[in-house]
């Protein structure tokens, strides 16, 4: 069937991605990116960062200029809902303000194909619904935190992952009173296991966070409807005027409950980004075959949304390519810049292989089942670039290679 009519659900970095590729590669059909914030797109990385701690005015954070998404010649329904996919008649389906032109009504959307790009929700926790209880995904969630930031509070950050330590080195940078609360034995500690996440413990406890580790959280206290603090697992509490909660996400697939589609952890596609004829899936929400590790993965990271997108356009135009990519992520934490290649494992061995941790500068390599699979720079850029092609090259480990 001609391919004259794409839509794509989610227009944040992955769906303004999968748009532009297309009219990269010359497609001339009909583009609709449907999003379900009032916002033209945006960054997500910066808002944890740069405009969580004021040093970027929110419009520095958006994607694109008018000029550059006029020149898209798409169709842009933002601040539009999806609420469910008819796979079989190819329309996506809409809240509010429908094509039929009654408001209330559900609208749709027709399409000969699909990319679903509609990234991820963050998580709560029983009790959170008070004042002064913030998550942070999106941009009106950076400013509303950053408005309560500017008011001197107390702060408890719930959660040593990439977002916690980062809303907690923002919180920091401006001079607020910040305590991190994890169950885990360190910070970035999933993610990267005991010796960085040692040393993501020492970065905070040099900056002033104050750390409660290995402990978890059972109940939020309040007065008048505000959260004023937290009582812990151990039988401890903390005053708190603000709680900044980053205890993961969670795929934002529920509108796609009716639709048929394959749905665990994600949108479950082949190693193509096809979850069904017709229909493809990018970014956070994407949950593929990666053929260069042989295994189904999900990855919650910008430059992932950026590739696989460019990717999934590819194949809507007949590439047929797997996608088969090696995961690089990254995170700034006052002066410290982490980038990581790869996949890390849970319990995976790591060793040094370049610079030396005490001086705050070095690389380190992961194995897992004989090879390498992972490389960690620590405020080196250009060594752990050139250590990734241990991964491509599949390196044995252990290895004893060094830049």
């Amino acid at each position: 069937m001609p391919l004259h009519r794409v839509v794509v659900v989610g227009a944040s970095a992955a769906g303004l991605t999968a748009a532009e590729a297309l009219r990269r590669r010359g497609f001339d059909g009909t583009v609709t990116l449907i999003g379900d914030e009032p916002h033209p797109p945006y960054d997500r990385p910066p808002l944890s960062k740069q405009v969580l701690a004021g040093s970027w005015q929110p419009e520095r954070a958006a994607l694109r200029d008018d000029t550059a998404l006029d020149a898209l010649d798409a169709e842009f329904l933002l601040g539009r809902r999806a609420v469910g996919l008819d796979v079989d008649r190819r329309r996506v389906l809409l809240d509010g303000d429908g094509h039929d032109g009654h408001v209330g009504h559900v609208g749709h959307v027709d399409y000969d194909a699909v990319v679903i790009a509609t990234g991820v929700r963050p998580r709560s926790l029983p009790g959170a619904d008070l004042a002064g209880v913030h998550l942070l995904r999106t941009l009106d969630d950076a400013l509303a935190l950053r408005t309560r930031l500017l008011g001197d509070p107390k702060v408890v950050v719930v959660g040593a992952g990439f977002l916690g330590c980062e809303v907690a080195a923002a919180a920091r940078t401006m001079g607020r009173d910040v305590t991190v609360v994890d169950p885990a034995p360190a910070p970035l500690h999933r993610l990267f296991g005991d010796r960085i996440g040692a040393r993501a413990a020492e970065l905070h406890r040099d900056h002033g966070v104050v750390l409660r580790l290995g402990v978890g959280v059972t109940r939020f206290r309040s007065a008048a409807g505000r959260v004023i603090g937290l009582e812990l697992a151990d039988g401890s509490a903390l005053d708190a005027d603000v709680v900044v909660l980053a205890v993961g996400a969670a795929p934002a697939t529920g509108w796609l409950a009716d639709s048929g589609l394959p749905l665990a952890d994600g949108v479950v596609c082949d190693d193509r980004c096809r979850a069904a004829p017709h229909v493809y899936a990018a970014g956070d929400v994407a949950s593929w075959h990666n053929p260069l590790f042989g295994t189904r993965m999900r990855v919650e990271h910008r430059m992932n949304a950026t590739e696989q997108a460019m990717a999934v356009a590819g194949n809507l135009l007949g590439d047929d390519r797997p996608f088969a990519p090696v995961p690089y992520f990254w995170t700034d934490q006052y002066d410290t810049k982490i980038q990581a290649y790869g996949i890390f494992p849970a319990g995976a061995p790591c060793q040094i292989t370049h610079g030396d941790p005490d001086e705050h500068r070095f690389v380190a390599s992961y194995g897992y089942q004989g090879r390498v699979v992972g490389v960690l720079g620590w405020n080196s850029p250009r060594e752990v670039r050139t250590m990734r092609r241990l991964i491509t090259e599949h390196a044995p480990w252990p290895t004893a290679a060094t830049v």
